[in-house]
């Protein structure tokens, strides 16, 4: 079964158009990592199907629905999305961040109940912040502040969670933290999770399923078995890639690439 689905999607810029004629499936209950080059259109898609960006034409479907029929709420109820390096508002702590997960549920004047209080706990204490409660969000760490935008996304209950970039401007260790979260959310609470990685062997190490895009246009999708190959790589990137199989992860990973120079 599949999560998101979109058919003949094409999004566009003003008269630029980036997608077009777009068909893709994301699995349910699977991590989802979209590669591409820059400019190739994965994050545009990913506000697409987020509905943060109106599509130029085609259709997009949540479990089988079309995204339209639905309200704002319907969708922030079914789905959480987190933009690239998000910014919170100076002062606002981190329970309070992780509080606004709760809105699309709350009714009337918005005030928070005591399941609301509960699932705040609990997306506090699963993403390790529950000692940050009190604390304000501008004073964490990288890698600390991105787990407080997963614990609102987790505090939103829903079933699919978007995320563009999430390891951008991290270190290799606050990137494997981030990264490991999502992993174990995926593993341990089901969540259908899409994002759009930069790193090859990241997104090929966590992924159940990976999509590679170049000009507007998935070039392959599949396993990270058999979207992870040198001629993979070379219609996508225009790179020479030397791909082997990792043996502490089993995973196929790049140890090296040159730029193919087309005469």
């Amino acid at each position: 079964m599949n999560s998101i689905t979109t058919e003949h999607l094409s999004i566009s810029y003003d008269d630029n158009l980036v997608v077009g004629d777009l068909d893709m499936k994301i699995p349910k209950g699977k991590i989802t990592t979209i590669i591409g080059p820059n400019g190739c259109g994965k994050s545009t898609v990913l506000k697409a199907v987020g509905r943060l960006l109106k599509p130029r034409g085609g259709l997009v479907y949540i479990d089988g629905e079309d995204i339209r029929s639905l309200s704002t709420k319907e969708v922030a109820q079914k789905m959480a999305v987190l933009p690239q390096s998000p910014q919170a508002p100076s002062g606002l702590t981190v329970g309070e961040l992780v509080a606004y997960g709760r809105y699309p549920h709350q009714q009337g004047f918005g005030k928070l109940n005591p399941k609301d209080k509960e699932i705040i706990q609990w997306a506090l204490k699963v993403t390790c912040l529950g000692e940050y409660e009190m604390a304000t969000v501008d004073c964490l760490s990288g890698g600390q502040r991105q787990r407080v935008w997963i614990a609102m996304a987790l505090a939103q209950q829903t079933e699919l969670i978007l995320l563009d970039e999430p390891t951008t401007y991290l270190d290799l260790t606050y990137q494997l933290e981030v990264l490991e979260l999502l992993y174990r959310l995926n593993r341990e609470q089901s969540c259908t999770i899409v994002m759009v990685l930069h790193d090859l062997n990241l997104a090929a190490r966590f992924a159940d399923y990976m999509i590679a895009m170049r000009s507007g246009n998935i070039i392959c999708h599949g396993t990270p078995k058999e979207v992870m190959t040198p001629a993979v790589l070379r219609d996508t990137f225009q790179i020479d890639a030397a791909i082997v199989k990792d043996e502490r992860t089993g995973c196929p990973t790049c140890i090296s690439y040159d730029l193919i120079r087309f005469a």
